[in-house]
């Protein structure tokens, strides 16, 4: 290995870095993690034996089926609000729902580990919104806390005439007149 190669890798493993986070950016992740891992213990738990010493505790239900469903269920809900974001709404609640009944199902939903990870995971589904980008603005171009005139009140765009009152020639309320001013938002090209 040279000392050419490791900067690649490091250019690489940080690519890859940026790429996953606007990946997990536009999408539910968490709500998709959560839900995916509540999955896991609702169908496992139901099919494994507890052993104290040497007693063996079997933790099957009659409704082994129904909590092998609910697991499989939960993880295929989890894997749609990651790759199918727009039915999210959809997928949370029907994890939500599971997880419901993953309480009478599945040794009250594997006891409580996949109830409580399903249900905080369908409810960041359901709340989860796409961002919207903010939009690019020039260094010049003042913001809401800092105005144009650079006294730090914001203002709505308007001043007043010259005059203190409205006397036709740029004024605040003169818009149709033909002195109005782009100051007031109500210039209009002649």
């Amino acid at each position: 290995m040279s000392a050419d190669t490791r900067p690649r890798l490091i250019d690489t493993l940080g690519r890859m870095r940026r790429s996953f986070r606007g990946w997990r950016g536009q999408r539910p992740f968490w709500a998709g993690l959560l839900t995916l891992l509540a999955g896991v213990p609702i169908m496992y738990v139901p099919y494994q034996n507890l052993t104290l010493g040497s007693l063996t505790v079997r933790l099957a239900t009659t409704a082994g089926a129904g909590s092998l469903i609910i697991g499989i269920l939960l993880i295929v809900l989890g894997l749609t609000m990651w790759f199918q974001p727009q039915s999210r709404v959809f997928a949370g609640v029907a994890a939500i729902l599971l997880a419901l009944v993953s309480l009478v199902v599945s040794n009250f939903g594997a006891f409580l580990v996949g109830f409580l990870l399903g249900l905080i995971g369908g409810a960041l589904g359901v709340a989860w919104v796409p961002g919207i980008k903010p939009a690019r603005r020039s260094p010049s171009e003042p913001t809401a806390a800092m105005s144009a005139d650079g006294d730090g009140e914001q203002h709505t765009g308007t001043r007043p005439a010259e005059g203190g009152e409205n006397t036709g020639k740029g004024g605040s309320l003169g818009g149709d007149l033909p002195g109005a001013s782009p100051m007031n938002g109500r210039y209009r090209a002649a």
